[in-house]
């Protein structure tokens, strides 16, 4: 009894004194952004945003997990450090950067307004009176509660992600939809019931987010470099998009974090 004791008092103090290591990032993500973060057939998460996050652990030695969190609930995870990265074509704006951190930019999106084929709606001026739906705390949610008054939006509807969104554009329960364009237009392009009636300028550039305190930033950013340096995310943008990004999008350039 007295060697088993001393081996298992051996066996703790050699864990303990062994360097706590961070091997999986756990990843948040809105599952249904398509072609962002989404299922596939087989029930496997795929995207755009998955392969960059799965190229960048792989890249710093570390795996991923990914949990599927609704958009306006990402911020908080983050936060609170129950996920160590944020994923779901999030913006960098400067308000989130308050209390946030991103990498560099990897996409550029604007908004857009979509509406069925049949719709009489044909530019944002003809939302007078309607009701639009967005996505809880997205940047479609705060152009469209930031411009109720002069484009006379009746009612903002709000949902967790385009599918739902979509389902009540069909239904006649909403009358327009505002979200990103990339994510409108791979969703649509099947479906020819649906039509993009306006592209909203609105300058959006989606990164990775993080806690400010998140030891991996450095890490995260330098991989996303050689990524773009190597042609790897534009690889990755062929892939979903089916064409290359341009040439002087925050795809291909190697661009300053945000601070």
């Amino acid at each position: 009894m007295r060697f088993s004791h001393r081996l298992a008092s051996l066996f703790i103090g050699t864990m303990a004194s062994l360097p706590a290591t961070a091997a999986l990032w756990t990843v948040g993500a809105n599952i249904g952004n398509v072609p962002w973060e989404f299922q596939d057939a087989k029930g496997q998460f795929v995207g755009f945003e998955i392969d960059l996050v799965t190229e960048v652990a792989r890249r710093t030695g570390h795996t991923v997990k990914i949990e599927n969190i609704p958009f306006n609930g990402l911020f908080a995870a983050v936060a609170s450090g129950r996920v160590q990265i944020a994923i779901s074509s999030v913006t960098i704006t400067p308000k989130r950067l308050e209390t946030l951190a991103f990498a560099q930019p990897y996409y550029d999106s604007d908004q857009s307004l979509s509406v069925l084929k049949a719709s009489p709606i044909a530019t944002l001026a003809d939302l007078a009176g309607k009701t639009v739906g967005v996505d809880t705390a997205s940047t479609g949610d705060i152009w469209a509660s930031a411009n109720t008054a002069t484009y006379k939006i009746a009612r903002i509807s709000r949902y967790e992600g385009l599918a739902p969104a979509m389902l009540d554009l069909a239904a006649g329960r909403i009358d327009g939809y505002i979200s990103d364009v990339p994510a409108v237009a791979y969703y649509i392009k099947d479906k020819p019931q649906v039509r993009v009636a306006a592209r909203i300028p609105t300058g959006e550039r989606y990164s990775f987010l993080f806690a400010k305190g998140f030891a991996g930033i450095a890490q995260v950013n330098d991989a996303l470099t050689a990524m773009k340096q190597d042609g790897t995310t534009a690889k990755v943008h062929a892939k979903w998009f089916g064409t290359p990004p341009p040439a002087d999008s925050s795809t291909v350039k190697v661009l300053d974090r945000p601070k």
